[in-house]
Parts: structure tokens; sequence; C-alpha cells
């Protein structure tokens, strides 16, 4: 395990070798810290990368060619050991190849690499990308997501409800309702924005994470309670979701793009089958991104 820093004149970023996760990103100027730090009483985590799965499978396994595999939630590659393989000036990548190990849980020959890098026209950018190539002989089946964890823009112990979201829709957001195990429920929840806009209340994730489906909105900005943006995630994935801790006035929130999520209460099928999966033919790659600007 090793920490690896990027700078520019305006940002400061640090990514651990380990599962490849963003550790830290802090404005220089004002030596305000976006990430939240991963302490264990609300969340040891600060922002890891999904993959191959992104959220939890019905009974904790799934089926591929007559064989059920266990599998944790939102997957493997969150613990385990990246490789560098570039740093520069403004840019570091991590490599993550497929070995027996990963082919005990995941039988497929993949590599994934996970980059980040300062935008060189505007510093106060960072982009953060994904790669994932198949060398197997056969389709393979994945997901992937990101999970960043970003501290409400106050440090008043009543954070959570002094803030809110800004979404680039106007009219209103439908969430999915996530329910036992950790799987999405046939039920969705609508909430209503005011020019785009959704306070963040002490109850608005007591029963799990907001998932946003349907390519809804494509930018997520965290606001004060003046509503004036402090950080904003852009993304061309077709969901993401919002999460908290539920009831624990935690004092961050997660805006995660997904390329995949959980299994439904009643899914029954094959891996080929869950909804949201991406599909690589041998040889091809997939590619995605998301940014953060402070």
């Amino acid at each position: 395990m090793a920490m690896y820093r990027l700078k520019n004149s305006q940002l400061s970023v640090c990514v651990d070798s380990l599962g490849a996760e963003l550790r830290s990103l802090k404005k220089i100027s004002s030596d305000t810290e976006y990430m939240w730090d991963a302490r264990p009483e609300y969340w040891n985590r600060t922002s890891p990368v999904l993959f191959p799965f992104v959220g939890s499978l019905n009974n904790g396994s799934y089926r591929y060619a007559g064989k059920v595999y266990p599998m944790s939630k939102h997957g493997f590659a969150k613990d385990m050991e990246f490789e560098l393989l570039q740093q520069t000036g403004n840019e570091l990548s991590f490599l993550l190849r497929a070995d027996e190990e990963t082919k005990a849980a995941y039988p497929f020959d993949f590599e994934l690499v996970i980059g980040y890098w300062l935008d060189k026209e505007n510093e106060n950018k960072l982009v953060v990308s994904w790669k994932v190539t198949n060398h197997d002989s056969r389709e393979m089946y994945f997901s992937i997501g990101g999970h960043p964890a970003f501290l409400y823009p106050t440090d008043r112990k009543d954070a959570q409800t002094r803030c809110k979201v800004l979404f680039d829709t106007n009219d209103k957001i439908i969430s999915s309702v996530v329910g036992k195990g950790s799987l999405l429920s046939a039920y969705t929840k609508e909430y209503v924005l005011q020019d785009g806009m959704m306070d963040v209340t002490a109850d608005l994730f007591d029963e799990d994470a907001l998932v946003i489906e349907h390519g809804q909105a494509h930018s997520v900005s965290l606001c004060n309670d003046s509503g004036q943006p402090c950080l904003t995630v852009r993304f061309d994935a077709p969901l993401f979701a919002l999460w908290s801790p539920a009831k624990k006035n935690a004092p961050f929130i997660c805006i995660e793009p997904w390329y995949g999520r959980c299994d439904r209460e009643a899914f029954a099928g094959e891996l080929s089958e869950r909804e949201y999966g991406n599909k690589l033919a041998p040889s091809d790659t997939f590619y995605a991104e998301y940014t953060i600007m402070v």
C-alpha cells in the first residue's frame, strides 16, 4: 500500500494504491478538504471503486455458465492492491489484472485501469477514469461505479440538514427504493425540485441510498444552505446514487456515478441478464469517466 499525489496551482490530490482509491482532494488556497476521511464510526471508506459489481447480489451470489459464485457487495477491486502504471505532473493511473484469486470469484481475464488527472484548462477540475479490457476468449459481463464521499460544506453538527443538492434538471427526481438485503424493491419515490434544488433532510437516507435511474440527471452539485454550489460531479452514466449512512447524521454525502446496480429483490437470472450490466466482446475495451469540480 502506498500513497501517490498530484498537485497544480489550485488542487492537491492523494490516491491510495489499495483499491486505487481517492483519499484526498484539497483546495490549496483555502486548505479546504472535500473528501471524507474514512473514520469508521460513520464509514471506513473514502471513494472506493466498485468492480466487477455495483451493489448487492440476490443471495450474495451470481450465476454464470452453470455455476454459482459468491460475491460481496460492490465487488473485490476496492480491497485489492493496484500497480502504479503511470505518474506524471498532472496524472496518475493504476492497474489491476486478473489473477488466480480474482478468477476464483469472477472467471474472466480482465484488466482494469483507474486514472486520475488534473485538467490543464480548468485547474479546479479532477477527472476520474475507468478503462476495462476483456482479455478473455468469451464475452465478459461486469458493472463499474464510483462511491466518492464528500464532506458537507460546513462543520456544524447539523451539517446534513443545512445543505442542498442541485441537479441539472428543474422538475423532479424519481428514486428507486432500496429494500431488504440492499436489493432494489418495486417501489419508487418522487422528489419535487425547486429550480433543480433538493434539501438534504435528516431522514433522506433512512431507507438506504437514493438510486436514480434512466439518465434523469448528469450533473449533481453539493450546495451550502444558501444554495451556492461548493462541489459538482458531472458524468454520462445511465444512473447514479446519493447515499449517507442511515440515521447517523454523518458529515458527508456520496455522489455515485454507476454503470450497473444492485439486483432487484426478485432477480433470479444469469449474470448476462442483470440490469444495467455491461458486455465486452473479446479484446474490446470499455471506457468511462466522471469529473469533480470545486
